[in-house]
């Protein structure tokens, strides 16, 4: 019953953006830190406006190259500073940063493994060098861990240990297979894996909140429709599907 309010909601929401005369195809190319809530989103969005949605997900660097040397989208997903970065290369329209999600830091350990103590930094700290390999992803999440570990003296003692997950697999499940025994990545890429046991974000004093956004490409093919679709997942009533996700609205 919950979910069909929230859908209602949405679908509300999208009589608002009427005066779209005709169904579009959108592309949309992103990074997969908004994925979950995004992919719950779209298909109310799609059934209510008729448009077509059709997405590509990549690594947060992976994309905003792609998109830097020339490819081109009607939406494009990434956290801010990518975005930000992107706007400033003339690929994005002025003024389209939309805001629509924000994540921090999450752990994980294998379902079933002994749990480890994250309740400071100092306990973090002494975990990691506990650990027999650890795992961070290329994106904002994994820069973050890689910073903490040099800012914290601790890189060459865990250097050996470090698995870096490839950009199209997420840090859970490198952890479920065994892989690795401590993993951290956006709260949203952690929550939804099988085979995990998520022990909550990163302590407050070492935490870093990531912000992603949605631009609007300069060569669009379907702008009008484009800026329907972040309009929508930016909406008021987007935000308890986004919160259910393990991310907070933008």
């Amino acid at each position: 019953m919950k979910k069909k309010r929230v859908l209602s909601a949405l679908t509300a929401s999208l009589v608002m953006l009427a005066g779209i005369a005709n169904a579009a195809e959108i592309k949309v190319i992103g990074s997969p830190g908004f994925r979950e809530a995004y992919n719950e989103l779209v298909p109310a969005f799609e059934k209510a406006s008729g448009h077509h949605v059709m997405t590509q997900w990549g690594g947060v660097n992976e994309v905003a190259k792609r998109v830097a040397n020339g490819e081109t989208a009607d939406v494009v997903i990434l956290p801010v500073a990518q975005i930000d970065d992107l706007l400033k290369q003339g690929k994005l329209v002025a003024g389209s940063r939309t805001d629509v999600a924000k994540s921090g830091v999450g752990v994980a350990i294998r379902s079933g493994a002994p749990r480890i103590d994250i309740s400071s930094a100092d306990a973090l700290k002494r975990a990691l060098l506990a650990a027999k390999s650890i795992s961070y992803s290329t994106g904002p999440s994994g820069a973050h861990i890689a910073r903490l570990i040099q800012q914290w003296g601790i890189g060459d003692a865990v250097k050996s240990k470090i698995v870096i997950a490839p950009s199209d697999t997420p840090v859970g499940e490198v952890v479920a297979r065994g892989g690795a025994e401590i993993g951290f990545q956006q709260v949203s890429e952690l929550v939804r894996i099988k085979g995990i046991d998520y022990l909550g974000p990163l302590p407050p004093e070492v935490q870093e909140v990531t912000v992603f956004a949605a631009g609007l490409h300069k060569s669009a093919v379907a702008p009008d429709a484009a800026k329907a679709l972040m309009k929508f997942l930016s909406a008021p009533a987007a935000a308890p599907v986004i919160k259910k996700t393990g991310m907070e609205p933008g």
